[in-house]
C-alpha cells in the first residue's frame, strides 16, 4: 500500500510569483483587508456582508475561531511586490479520515482581479493540497446565480457536480441555491497545467 502524508491541515505560507498566502493574523490583517476589501459587490453572493471595518473584524474573528477548533485555515492574498493585503481565501469542510477539503470564502479586491492573483492563489492552494497533504478530493461550492465564479471554476478544469437547491438562507430573505464543483487527485495533472499557463501569461 502506498505511504501518504499525514492529512494534517496546519497553518503554512504558501508564495508564489504574484501572490503571497500567510495564515490569518486578525490584528496584523485587519486594517490592510479592511482599505480594500469593503467593497459590497465582492460579498453580493454570499452570506456574510461586512460593511464596515468593525463587520469585518468580526468576520475576521470568526474565521480565527474556526481555524482554532480545526475546521478552517484562512489565508490572506498579498500581492508579492508589494506585500499589500488584496483578498482572502480559506480551506474548510476539511475531513481528514477522506482526505478532503474544500476552497472557499474566496475574494480578491476589484483592483486586483483579472490579473492573475485568483489564478496563482488557487494554484497554490491545490498544489499544497494534492502533494503535500495528499488530498483526494478538492471542492468548490458557490451561488448559482454567479455566472463569473462558475465559468472560472470549469476554466480550471474543475467539474460542475450538480445544484443543492435552498442551501443557504441569505441576509434578504432569499434562498441561495448551491452549485458544486470538484477536482480530484485524478484530475490534479491536468488542472496544475491550466493554472500555470495562466499565470504565466500574467506575469511580466
Amino acid at each position: 500500500m502506498m505511504t501518504r502524508p499525514p492529512f494534517d491541515v496546519q497553518p503554512v505560507t504558501l508564495e508564489g510569483r504574484l501572490v503571497r498566502l500567510e495564515p490569518l493574523d486578525v490584528e496584523r490583517h485587519l486594517a490592510g483587508l479592511a482599505e480594500v476589501g469593503l467593497e459590497p459587490s465582492l460579498w453580493l453572493y454570499v452570506v456574510d456582508r461586512p460593511a464596515t471595518s468593525d463587520d469585518l473584524r468580526r468576520y475576521l474573528e470568526g474565521a480565527e475561531a474556526e481555524r482554532q477548533a480545526g475546521r478552517m485555515l484562512p489565508f490572506v492574498t498579498h500581492e508579492r511586490a508589494t506585500g499589500r493585503p488584496v483578498g482572502m481565501s480559506r480551506y474548510m469542510s476539511i475531513e481528514p479520515a477522506h482526505r478532503r477539503l474544500e476552497i472557499g470564502h474566496t475574494w480578491v479586491a476589484p483592483a486586483w482581479q483579472r490579473r492573475g492573483f485568483n489564478a496563482e492563489a488557487k494554484l497554490l492552494m491545490l498544489t499544497h493540497a494534492f502533494e503535500s497533504l495528499g488530498a483526494h478530493r478538492v471542492e468548490f461550492k458557490t451561488h448559482a446565480r454567479n455566472e463569473k465564479a462558475r465559468a472560472g471554476l470549469l476554466g480550471i478544469g474543475a467539474t460542475f457536480e450538480g445544484t443543492f437547491r435552498k442551501h443557504m438562507l441569505m441576509p434578504d430573505g432569499a434562498f441561495r441555491d448551491s452549485a458544486w464543483y470538484g477536482i480530484v487527485d485524478d484530475d490534479w495533472p491536468a488542472v496544475r497545467e491550466r493554472l500555470e499557463a495562466l499565470v504565466a501569461s500574467h506575469v511580466q
